[in-house]
């Protein structure tokens, strides 16, 4: 898979970016993502998440994670016929770094199973999993559990 990364905070060291790189592709192979797909991650701050949230999502708040599919085909949107040659765009990923931070030190983990676990949630959004029902969050977080165990990032208790 093609990962365009990007970190506007200039908080993350290279093993962090890297470890982020090797975890979705890690999730991308066991989803059986097609290796020509794309994606883009941004590591932002709390203010310009909060910003696109309340832009694209009319959520005046901070978040830790948004998740644009480029799949997704909303009301009025075109698909694109003919296509099939094309790599798979699944979307972007931004990552607010500071929010990562708060809830590794709440959640009693580290910073770097926080980045991941908020990189597969996305990943995984971007493929089509929600988790607005009860049924469908447990399919979710069952899936995020056992990629991030897989991959050796298992939550500290």
């Amino acid at each position: 898979m093609i990962i365009d990364m990007e970190d506007e905070t200039e908080q993350l060291a290279q093993d962090q970016l890297s470890m982020v790189e090797s975890l979705l592709q890690h999730a991308a192979q066991t989803e059986n993502v097609p290796q020509d797909a794309e994606l883009s991650v941004t590591f932002t701050d709390n203010q310009r998440i909060q910003e696109v949230n309340r832009e694209y999502r009319n959520k005046d708040q901070v978040t830790d994670v948004i998740s644009f599919a480029m799949e997704e085909l909303g009301e009025g949107e075109v698909s694109i016929v003919g296509g099939e040659d094309m790599p798979r765009i699944l979307g972007d990923i931004i990552i607010s770094v500071p929010r990562a931070k708060e809830q590794a030190e709440e959640y009693g983990h580290s910073f770097t199973r926080e980045l991941g676990f908020l990189a597969v949630h996305g990943l995984l959004h971007l493929l089509g999993y929600d988790h607005m029902t009860e049924e469908d969050e447990k399919k979710m977080f069952g899936k995020q559990k056992d990629i991030l165990d897989a991959y050796g990032l298992k939550r500290e208790v």
